[in-house]
């Protein structure tokens, strides 16, 4: 089966393991927040700040839950995108794919402008429009390759990447782990900060679990989704997890004035090692961010293939190298959009809209559960503990990321989800004439 097509509907081969599935949730939830959260959770939370981490992991687990259910329905290319339609009908799982869509490369454009700042820590020069404009074509250019090319070589690649990023993470935790008070791995309520700040604090540190949905959308190259789609999810938040409260625990131990610090694994970094730390550090954010993005390339551009081969994007979205069986031009279109977008560099406004887009299609998802299991009455392959108790907190969870979102994002999205519905219009109304 991992060598097969999946028939003629949609002619990707099935070569995606758990482990390959697992490379592409951790990379969607590790960018480069990990190296500056740590600051933010000392100043809101102090003492309690590792704590938050694991409690922001337990209160992102329902979601999680939820897509591991509902990735267990299905096998096919899509995500979210093909939840909602199957659940709530075509134009909602246009809407879907299309606020996934520019959500994440949203995402993929700041990350970019991102890992060509921190290539200027190691390569000046970079910051001038020329040589700025040429490395992100080169990184673009790189990661189109490596995609176009063949899962086999873009997973392998994302692999090393991910191993490399783990390194200075993991080399803070375990040098780190000598200064450690064991006091300090014993939460108390009273080092917990007041409810203003420790909801604050919740909001902020639970964005560094999201992102984890970009790995279900290739389920159409998995093995076995049914069984490696649930498997994948829950280990890379177990994974993340530990790490994240680690890195915390180290930090707190190695940096006491780590509050205080604008580039604290960086200081941490340098507390350790000197100089060679810090740059071990910068070489880390630059290899975390280019994990990021290389797992976006590799699941984005599979959303518009997939609208391609639903009738609602231009056929060519939807070709098939005929040697490397995988969506060329969707692969090509996103690394263009992505480069001209971070080389453009104004995209403020576009990242509070993906947060509140990105919350949006969490909450369709979890009501297209119940919804596909009335559907269908069946339930589902991945037996999810606790039932509608977790559907119920899924939401709780997604309502209350809500309450950070002010009103002109919302509008913002209004306007975007607006745009959307005239898109599916026009081409419904294509398909129709054709």
């Amino acid at each position: 089966m991992s060598e097969a097509p999946q028939g003629s509907d949609e002619p990707l081969l099935r070569r995606l393991s758990v482990t390959g599935l697992w490379l592409l949730v951790v990379n969607g939830m590790i960018g480069a927040g990990i190296f500056g959260l740590p600051a933010e959770a000392a100043r809101l939370a102090g003492g309690f700040g590792p704590w938050l981490f694991v409690i922001c992991a337990a209160l992102i687990l329902p979601v999680m839950l939820v897509f591991a259910a509902l990735s267990s329905r299905f096998g096919n290319t899509g995500g979210p995108m093909l939840y909602a339609a199957t659940a709530f009908g075509p134009m909602v799982g246009f809407q879907a794919g299309w606020a996934y869509y520019v959500a994440r490369l949203t995402a993929f454009s700041a990350n970019l402008s991102l890992l060509v700042a921190t290539l200027g820590y190691f390569l000046p020069g970079t910051a001038e429009p020329g040589a700025r404009a040429a490395l992100l074509a080169l990184i673009c250019l790189l990661f189109v390759a490596l995609n176009v090319i063949g899962t086999r070589d873009a997973i392998r690649s994302l692999g090393l990447l991910t191993l490399l990023k783990f390194l200075p993470l993991l080399a803070i935790v375990v040098l780190g782990a000598a200064y450690i008070d064991p006091a300090l791995l014993a939460p108390t309520l009273a080092q917990a900060p007041p409810p203003g700040e420790f909801g604050a604090a919740l909001l902020l540190l639970i964005y560094a679990y999201v992102g984890f949905e970009s790995g279900l959308v290739p389920a159409g190259e998995a093995r076995r989704p049914e069984r490696d789609m649930p498997r994948a999810l829950l280990a890379a938040l177990a994974t993340v997890a530990l790490l994240y409260a680690g890195v915390q625990f180290a930090s707190m131990a190695v940096l006491p004035a780590l509050a205080a610090s604008n580039q604290p694994l960086v200081d941490v970094g340098a507390a350790l090692l000197g100089p060679a730390g810090a740059w071990l550090v910068m070489g880390g954010v630059a290899v975390s961010v280019g994990g990021n993005l290389l797992g976006s390339m590799f699941s984005t551009p599979r959303v518009t293939y997939r609208l391609a081969r639903d009738g609602y994007l231009p056929r060519w979205f939807g070709a098939v190298h005929p040697r490397f069986r995988t969506p060329v031009w969707s692969i090509v279109c996103y690394g263009v959009l992505g480069f001209l977008l971070a080389l453009k560099g104004s995209f403020a406004w576009l990242a509070a809209l993906s947060v509140v887009t990105r919350i949006l299609l969490y909450l369709t998802c979890v009501a297209a559960l119940p919804r596909l299991e009335r559907l269908d009455g069946a339930a589902t392959p991945f037996r999810m503990p606790g039932g509608h108790l977790v559907t119920c907190s899924a939401t709780l969870v997604c309502v209350g990321l809500m309450t950070q979102v002010d009103a002109a994002a919302w509008l913002a999205t209004a306007a975007f989800l607006g745009t959307g519905s005239l898109l599916y219009l026009f081409a419904r109304a294509g398909r129709r004439t054709n």
